[in-house]
């Protein structure tokens, strides 16, 4: 399951990326989003949701989370 479809307030587990675009692998593995990191989706908003990745939070839009696989 994507980001997208994640609850709210849960923590998972980030499996992959799944994405050909190399400059969004680069941006997310930069806020420390890669294969085995926890990962909490603290809010969703329209167009995306608001995302926990170790001590940062971040809004990242509808592409960038159903590119993350948990």
């Amino acid at each position: 399951m994507n980001l997208m479809e994640a609850q709210v307030g849960k923590e998972y587990i980030v499996q992959r990326i799944e994405s050909d675009d190399e400059e969004m692998d680069a941006f997310l593995f930069s806020l420390g989003c890669y294969s085995g990191e926890p990962i909490t989706v603290v809010s969703r908003k329209r167009g995306g949701c608001v995302v926990s990745i170790k001590d940062g939070r971040y809004n990242i839009d509808s592409q960038l989370a159903s590119a993350i696989i948990v």
